[in-house]
Order: structure tokens, then sequence, then C-alpha cells
């Protein structure tokens, strides 16, 4: 027989266990409730809500195609800087989902905004969904790609796209250059400046404007202000007047590249003395491409168009730094320039991130450098 006491406790811990039970139970629904939440994967549908940019006018509008939105929510459209996601965004509309699904619409870019080169958009509803993209501010056509709601990766539009560039192609001492662009933007506004050796033209004289019109390829000649007139070398450098302009820079020899014959050639010795040297300066942008990451220990990267005898300091960073500021993990000679491959020890530091920004880097004051992000997770991703 047990006694009243031990009857009581019997009957108490049943009860305790059964109130475990239970709270256990309510705590697992509300974790299941929470894992399946709109704002973390999928609409009523069952899937992503994501859209794509359909066409852009420069600093006017840009429409999008959605792909799987939730029916009947209101969604929040704002704009911002490349690389906000559109996160506290300039708001510049609010576009009911109505059935759900696949919908156009067509937004106007925000004043603020106007002259940026790439913007970022986002649409989100107070239910948690949301889905963002990103557009090259100017007007072109565009493929159907997909956007991003939930990983960090924006989706791709092909508008005017790789970098602009120019070569010397003339110079005649102290008065002209001529030079010869390759892949410009069309219909924009370069204004080109002159400077010292190094300074890349920034800041420099401002010697002429121009319309690139169609873009691509086409040459330009500019006068040689007094101020560089008897200089060695001269800095030349285009670029339009946006938030995140487009430009292009290069340098030359001030001497005239193609002499008329002398009129008394009859040694070898005159004929040196009045043939001058030629130009030959680096020309574009050097550029970085990851091909391999072994997690947390090395990544590889390929140089491209790199500037000759050059030494470079090579650093690595959080995410969208650019690798600026970051920590110091080697450096390296350029040699003899243009592509090669080189491997850098991730830092300790940085083990586990997810992400890591790369920069390679010169000491000049107008230095030369290349920056580019790899996924620290072991991969060959060379072409």
């Amino acid at each position: 027989m047990f006694s009243d006491e031990r009857l009581f406790q019997l009957f108490t811990g049943k009860i305790n266990r059964f109130i475990n039970y239970r709270t256990g139970i309510l705590l697992l629904l509300l974790v299941f409730v929470l894992i399946a939440g709109p704002g973390q994967a999928s609409s009523s549908s069952g899937g992503i809500p994501t859209f794509s940019i359909q066409s852009v006018t420069a600093d006017q509008t840009v429409t999008i195609l959605t792909q799987n939105f939730p029916a009947g929510q209101d969604f929040a459209v704002t704009m911002g800087i490349m690389g906000s996601r559109g996160i506290d965004g300039y708001l510049v509309d609010t576009t009911n989902s109505g059935t759900g699904g696949t919908f156009t619409a067509t937004y106007t870019i925000p004043e603020q905004l106007k002259g940026s080169y790439q913007i970022a958009i986002r649409l989100q509803s107070k239910q948690g969904y949301y889905a963002y993209n990103w557009f090259y501010n100017n007007t072109a056509a565009v493929n159907v790609d997909t956007g991003a709601s939930t990983g960090e990766t924006a989706g791709d539009s092909t508008g005017y796209s790789g970098i602009p560039t120019f070569d010397i192609t003339a110079v005649t001492t102290d008065k002209t250059v001529t030079i010869k662009t390759n892949n410009f933007p069309a219909h924009q506004t370069f204004t080109v400046t002159m400077g010292p050796n190094g300074t890349r033209g920034i800041d420099g004289v401002v010697v002429g404007t121009f319309d690139s019109g169609s873009g691509g390829i086409f040459t330009k000649t500019f006068d040689i202000p007094d101020k560089f007139k008897g200089a060695e070398i001269i800095a030349i450098r285009a670029q339009t007047a946006h938030v995140n302009p487009y430009f292009a820079y290069n340098w030359f020899y001030n001497n005239t590249t193609s002499p008329a014959a002398p009129a008394e050639a009859d040694t070898d010795a005159a004929e040196a003395a009045s043939t001058p040297a030629p130009v030959i300066a680096y020309t574009g942008i050097p550029t970085i491409h990851m091909c391999s990451v072994v997690r947390d220990k090395t990544v590889m990267f390929r140089a491209n168009n790199f500037p000759p005898n050059q030494t470079f300091t090579v650093r690595m960073g959080a995410m969208w730094t650019a690798g600026v500021g970051g920590y110091i993990v080697g450096s390296f000679n350029s040699e003899d320039g243009g592509a090669f491959e080189k491997t850098f020890d991730i830092p300790a530091e940085l083990a586990g991130v997810y992400r890591i920004s790369i920069r390679a880097e010169t000491a000049h004051a107008y230095p030369f450098y290349a920056y580019n992000w790899f996924y620290n997770s072991t991969a060959s991703v060379c072409d």
C-alpha cells in the first residue's frame, strides 16, 4: 500500500510529465511555423518569388517580370545603390501582386539615382516575402534572367558590358594626341583631362569633351595644354560625370610618333637622331579571375592585362570591401605583365567566412589595382 504522500507524488509526477510532453509538442510546432514562415523561402505556390529585368530607359524607367509571386500582397518597391539589394532604398512605388505568379511592372528611377551606373531594386511585402535584383542604368536590350530573393547573388542583365579602353595612335609633340577607343558605351558624354605621368589624368587639365555616339570604336584628337608642353610623359583620361562613372585612361610619350623623313638622311647617325622613340604604353585595366579554392586554405587567381614590372600587394577581406584594408596575404612582381596565375593562403582570420574579397594593388599614389571575390569552398572554377 502506498501512503497518501506517495500517491500524491506519483500523481503529480504524471501530471508534470504530461505538461512537459505537451510543452515539447508546442515548442516543436512553434519551430515549424518559424521555419516555414513566408520570409524564409517559399510563396503559397511552393517556390521562391523572383523577378528579372526586362528593359531599362536610362534615368527614366525599369520594367521587371516577376516569377512565383504570392497572391494578394502589397509590395513596397525600393531602389538603392549597387550592392545594397535595395534595402533602405528610395521608395518608388507599391505594387499589389493580384493573382500572384508572373506579371510585369514598370517603375520610375528616382532623381537621387539618376546618373548611376548600376541600380539595385527590391520588392518586399509586410508578410515577409521579398525579391531583389539589379540593372545597368542605360537603354539597351536586356536578357530575361532570374533575380534572387534569398541568396546573395543578384540576377544579371546584358546592357552595356565590359570595360572601355583606348589606345594612343598618334602624337604631335606639344600639340596634339589622337586616341582610338574600344568597347565604349553608347550615347555618353566624356570629359577628357590630361595630367602628370602616374596620375591617370585624375583632376587633370580639361582638354575637351565628346559624345560617344553609337559607342564601340572611334578616334578622337585633343590638344596638349600649355601646362604640359615640354613634358616627357603625359597621362590622359576620359570620364563621364555619373556618380559611378564610365572611364578609361592611358599615357603617352610627348613626341611625334610618325615624323616626316629628314631632308638629308645620308648617315645612320642622322637618321637615328631624327627618329623619336616609339610609343609603348600600358593600356587597359588589370583584372583577376578566380581559378580554384581549397576551403580555408588557398585560392588561386589568373591575372589578365597586368602592367609589367610592378610590385603588387595582395589582401583579403570581408565581402563587399573589394579587399580594401584587408589582411595582407602576400606580394608579387608582375614581371612581363599580361596573363599569369598566382596562389595565396587564406588567412586564419577569414577561416569559415562564406565569401571573401581579394585585391592586388601597387603602392603608387595612383596605384594599379584589381579585385574580385570568391566562395570559400573547395572548387575549381577556371575557364
